[in-house]
Parts: C-alpha cells; structure tokens; sequence
C-alpha cells in the first residue's frame, strides 16, 4: 500500500512489520519489490537435491551418525530462484570430519583443506562436476527445472570448481570490543540463533530419513514472502556482536529489492557508531557490492538514513544541504549524486565499479566550493578539480586501491565537467581535441558520466544537452577515426627544446612546450617539424631566449 503524505512531503511505502520512507527527489525508490519466489514442499525440496554431491554427503553424515544440513545463502536462494555457487553445510558434530570422509569418497578430483582454528574444513572438486559424480553431474540440466516454471533452480556450475563449506553446528558470544566471536559446539537452534538474518537461517537436512526437511523456526520463508530483511534474535544484539551485519543488512535489501522491516532498521540507528571496530577493508568489499547492484541508489540511501553512511563518507552526507539566499537555491547534490550514480549503473556495463564510484564522487568536492556571488546566486567553481584532490584521500581511509584504479576515478572527477562546457557552448574541434588528449583511452567512460549527470527538470535545456553530446561524440568518432590521438603530440620534445636553447628542467621549457601543444590542439599549425620550429623559434626569442646548439 503506498501513501502519500503532503505534510512531511515523504513516500511511506507499508508492508508487514515495516514504513519506508522516501524523499520528494527520489520517487523512483518507492519500488515495486520483485518476488521471484516459489514456495516448496519437503519432498520438492528433496527433488531439487537429488544431485550427488548431496547424496555423497547425505551417505557420508549417517554414516557418522551425525545431523547434517545445508544452510544459508543456497538455500534462500532456492526460494528465490537465483543461481547460487555457494554451498554451506552445517553438521551437528564435526564437520571436518565429514569433509574428510567425503575427500575419501570423492578420490582425486577432490581437494580438501581444514582450517581447524576455526573449525572449518572445505572440499573443493575440479573439473567437470558431472565426472567428478557419475551420471547425476552437477550441471544444471533439465531435472533441474519445474515442469511448471520455465526458470532454473540453484545447482553449482561445473564450469568452475565446486567449493563446498562444512562448519560444526556452534553457538557464540562477543567482547564488546571486538567481531570476533567467541564459539563453543551447539545445537542446529544455536547455530540458526547466531544467523545474521532470518532468510539466511533456512537449513534443509541432508540425512536420508529426513531429506529435504525444511527447518526455519524464524519464518524466513514469510520474510521472504514479504520482501524484508529481519534479524532472527534482537536486532540491537545482532549488530552490536558483529556491527558488519549492519553493511550486510543493507547489502541484501539492494541486492534483493528487499525493504528493511522497523525494529531492525531502528536498530541500525542505535549502533551505526559500532562500526568503527570492523575494518575498512571489510566496509569497503561491503560498499563495493551495494555499489554494484541494479540500483545502487537504493542501498547508499539506506545507509544514509541509517546514520552508517556518516561513519564511511562524511563528505558524501554533507551534500544533502539546500540553501535559500535572496530567494534563490541550490539543488540537492546528494541526491542528484544517486540519481547520477543509477544512471551510470543503468548505461554502464556488470564491470563498471569504478565508473560507478566516479559518479558518486563527482560533486564531492561542492560542499567545500560553494560561494555566494550577488549578480549569478549559488556557484562552485573548481568543484570537480577539488574533488579530484579528495579523491585519494578517500580512496586511502576505505583501504580502496590506490593504483590506476583510483587515478582512472581522479581523473573521471577533475574532467567531468569539461564535456558539459563543451555542449553548453558550440561544439568545436578544437575544444573536442583537447578533451581527447586529456581523457584518453577513459573518454567513453567520461562521456557516460557526463551524459548521466544530467538531471535537469528543465527538459529544453536537458534535451539541448542530450543534442550537443551526441554532437560531441560524433565528433570524437571522426577524430579517433582520423587517428588524431597520436598526432596531438607534438613531434618536437622537451628533451630536443632544452638541447636547442641550453636549458635543465624548468618553467621556461615547460611554457615552450605548452605553446606548441597548443598550436597542435587549436589547429593553427601542422603538427610537421618546420612549422613547429618556426614557432618555438619565435615563441623563445619573445622570451629572451637565445638558441645555443643548432638541431
């Protein structure tokens, strides 16, 4: 049921247990949440695992005379009908003991290791899964698929190696001060208490009396049904063990097109400060896979709401700001940022991470920038250079790369106003040249960027933009086809200038090399040495330079 609620100009979104509220900038996030869901009988549920490799185990548990059940993240995702390539299995006993008799089993095509700090244990097979198991295989195939659903279920993909995870059924405690918990063997309910939520504690048994048992004491299924994320146990004491949780929570209501139901999200309110015990190496793998998913606006907004977002990009928060002066105001550059950031998401290809962190970087340096001028209103100026200048800094506090990958993003944020000025005046060859040879080999993807950060409410002056930089990519396909990218360099070179006129390293050769780089972008003069000769010539006398050693 959606409402709208003039007074606070808010969206609420209502589903069981739950109120999403929306601002007036983002309508698009009230949306419709996408159930691909199926809901299966103990014996369908045993039909989807009639594959070997749970047979193998299944064989191997009774005859440990242990309970074994695969959890987690597999199974949820038998109900939503996604692929999944992680199989985790919980036995109540060792669990590396029944790793070890399955490696027995499987012969040489399987590898183990045991991790028996942690009490873990992971059997890898390589290869071609369908070898590695006789005719059953592991491939997804048409005992795979519902006669009445034209849509597969979960099974591991044999183009890779298939990993299997076997844990001993535990209970946990945690030190304040630390995520790292504290274990001691339990039960299959103390293993599901310590879930971080109830669509990840779904278990289905794996012995043979009881095969394909459902065990979910939490109504995951229901939450599932509903489109919710929700703790299992009190939700302050689930993010307050493992604050990580709290990225996790948001993480799979972006990923799942889930909405977070109210006491969980409230819980996030209280312990969002918690996060600083978890490491940024963590935060940001977290970061990087809400960035990645359909609609990244979804889950940065949720951070931000949730107060975890200011733990992690202060200066991204300080965007939300509009200002009156005169009776004149700025837009909200928080969330024109998600908009830009979904629209990148939408026009970029899967590998687009980094693309996708340009744009939410894009107008991080505004706040700083903005400036108060009586005859044009708002203004930031050198916002994007000043940006590009935030850029590692951020880059080093999240544990981000600091190689090509946070130069490419640098880069993105210093030029991405550039294309905009080019299409805001008359698109020349000239000003398209120079824009070439500052971007590079990155100019389609600044060129997505660009076309991404127009969000005007003015649809004249949108359409004029969306006009220009078609005009400024044809232009750019002419000349890459011209091959103009290798002659914007000039072929006459600092080292040959500072032998011409007996000079080191200094502004004065800088200076004569930036005029002859100019005449090259500006077309004034062939990029051919006696042209450019004449002009450095001429350019050095003006400057009182003399020519020493004759070329």
């Amino acid at each position: 049921m959606c409402i709208f609620m003039s007074e606070n100009l808010c969206l609420c979104v209502q589903k069981r247990f739950l109120s999403f509220c929306i601002p007036p900038f983002l309508p698009y996030l009230c949306m419709q949440i996408e159930q691909f869901m199926r809901m299966y009988s103990d014996a369908e549920l045993a039909n989807i695992l009639d594959k070997d490799i749970f047979h193998r185990i299944s064989e191997v548990a009774d005859l440990l005379g242990v309970e074994c059940y695969v959890v987690g993240g597999y199974v949820r995702d038998i109900f939503l009908e996604r692929p999944s390539n992680d199989i985790d299995v919980v036995v109540v006993g060792s669990g590396i003991a029944v790793a070890t008799e399955l490696k027995k089993r499987l012969g040489r095509r399987a590898h183990l290791s045991v991790f028996r700090n942690f009490g873990t244990a992971q059997v890898k097979v390589m290869g071609d899964g369908s070898r590695a198991f006789g005719d059953g295989g592991l491939a997804i195939d048409n005992s795979m698929v519902d006669n009445n659903s034209d849509r597969q279920h979960p099974s591991p993909n044999t183009q890779h190696p298939l990993e299997v995870e076997f844990v001993g059924a535990r209970k946990e405690s945690y030190n304040r001060d630390s995520r790292k918990p504290i274990v001691e063997d339990g039960t299959l309910e103390d293993d599901q208490n310590r879930r971080d939520f109830t669509i990840n504690a779904l278990a289905i048994c794996l012995n043979s009396n009881r095969f394909g048992e459902l065990v979910d004491p939490f109504d995951g299924i229901y939450d599932m049904e509903d489109g919710i994320i929700r703790t299992p146990l009190d939700p302050d004491i689930t993010f307050s063990d493992d604050p990580l949780r709290m990225l996790r929570c948001v993480r799979f209501a972006a990923q799942l097109k889930f909405n977070i139901e109210d006491e969980t999200f409230d819980a996030l309110l209280r312990n969002a400060h918690r996060l600083k015990i978890i490491s940024n190496e963590r935060i940001q793998d977290e970061l990087n896979k809400i960035m990645m998913t359909d609609k990244p606006s979804r889950g940065i907004y949720d951070l931000y709401r949730s107060g975890l977002l200011q733990e992690i990009l202060p200066e991204l928060c300080l965007l939300d700001a509009v200002e009156t002066r005169n009776g004149r105001a700025h837009k909200n550059n928080f969330y024109h940022t998600l908009e830009v950031l979904d629209n990148v998401a939408q026009a970029a290809p899967e590998d687009s991470l980094w693309l996708r962190w340009a744009a939410l970087l894009h107008d991080i340096g505004k706040p700083k920038s903005k400036r108060w001028d009586n005859a044009t209103g708002w203004t930031f100026h050198n916002h994007n250079f000043i940006g590009a200048k935030m850029v590692p800094q951020i880059f080093r506090r999240l544990k981000l790369p600091l190689d090509a990958k946070m130069k490419y993003v640098q880069k993105l944020v210093d030029l991405h106003m550039r294309p905009i000025v080019i299409a805001d005046e008359e698109v020349t060859d000239s000003a398209v040249r120079r824009l070439l040879n500052d971007a590079g080999d990155d100019i389609d993807d600044l060129m997505t960027l660009c076309e991404a950060d127009i969000t005007s409410k003015n649809e004249v002056r949108k359409a004029r933009f969306r006009d220009n930089f078609r005009m400024v990519r044809e232009k750019l396909v002419e000349l890459k086809e011209k091959d103009y990218k290798r002659l914007l360099q000039p072929v006459i070179d600092g080292n040959e200038i500072m032998h011409m006129f007996g000079l080191q390293p200094s502004r004065e050769v800088g200076e004569l090399k930036k005029c002859l780089k100019e005449a090259v972008l500006d077309n004034r003069v062939a990029n051919e040495r006696e042209p450019l000769m004449q002009l450095l010539v001429e350019k050095a006398k003006s400057m009182g330079l003399n020519i020493v050693n004759s070329i």
